[in-house]
This record gives structure tokens, C-alpha cells and sequence, in this order.
């Protein structure tokens, strides 16, 4: 899961995916295309979001994007067009080009619709943000299991 700088969107939707998949089959975790917040925890207000739906991302910490992650995962879900963009600069093959995937085109196929940044919103932004990678993320666990 990847967003901007892996406080807000990218945590939430780790945290949602997690949840919908067994901890022992799969690895799921976020980054962010920028190094703005490597090591920090997320946004409280995705933290608080999450309690709220029963999930705790608050151990989470954020990190950057690299090309190893393409060696590492199988599939990279973004959260907009510039982290699609900004991951696929650093893509090394075709192969590594195939993993890259708009999250939302799991609800809506091939339309490249972007999860909205929450962060300068006020909690409903949270709250939206919250509920879309839900739906898509038990999309995407529904496919993988």
C-alpha cells in the first residue's frame, strides 16, 4: 500500500487489509513515495479512524518506497495517480510495471479514480478515506483467498 508519505491513506489501508487476511499466508504493508516521514507514526486521525473499526495501526511507522519492494511483494495497490506515477519510476522491468495497481480500480475497473488525501481535511475526510479502502481492500482479499 502506498501513498504520499505513508501517515494517512497507506497505514489505513494495511491495517484494513491485514485484518481480512490470514497473518500467516500473507505480508501486507505500506510505504510512502516520499522520505517526509520515515519513522514517524500515522496521522492521529487515521489512527483514530481505525479504532474506531476495531483495527490498531498505531505501532505502525512510516517509511519510503524502494525498488526492492518489487522484489519483496506481489502486488503494490497506490493511492493516486502521482504515487503511480512516482512508483513506476522506479520500476526496473515490466514484471515490476504489472504489480503496480490504482486501488480503487478494484471498485471501479480501469477508471484510476484517486483515494483523496485526508490530511488537510477534518476527520470526515478520515472517515471517507476509511470506508473506500475498505471496500476495496475486501476486494482485494476476497480475490486473494
Amino acid at each position: 500500500m502506498v501513498c504520499l508519505g505513508n501517515i494517512c491513506r497507506s497505514p489505513l489501508a494495511e491495517g484494513i487489509l491485514r485484518s481480512k487476511l490470514p497473518y500467516e499466508d500473507f505480508v501486507v504493508d505500506s510505504a510512502g513515495t516520499s522520505g517526509y516521514h520515515i519513522g514517524d507514526p500515522p496521522d492521529r486521525r487515521s489512527v483514530e479512524v481505525a479504532r474506531k473499526y476495531g483495527l490498531n495501526i498505531s505501532h505502525l511507522s512510516g517509511r519510503q518506497f524502494s525498488n526492492r519492494d518489487f522484489d519483496e511483494f506481489d502486488f503494490i495497490y497506490v493511492m493516486d495517480q502521482s504515487n503511480f506515477e512516482n512508483v513506476n519510476k522506479l520500476a526496473r522491468s515490466k514484471e515490476d510495471l504489472e504489480k503496480v495497481k490504482m486501488i480503487l480500480n478494484e471498485i471501479y475497473p480501469n477508471q484510476n479514480h484517486d483515494v483523496p488525501d485526508p490530511y488537510y481535511g477534518g476527520t470526515q475526510g478520515f472517515e471517507n478515506v476509511y470506508k473506500m479502502l475498505d471496500e476495496a481492500c475486501s476486494i482485494i482479499a476476497n480475490k486473494l483467498t
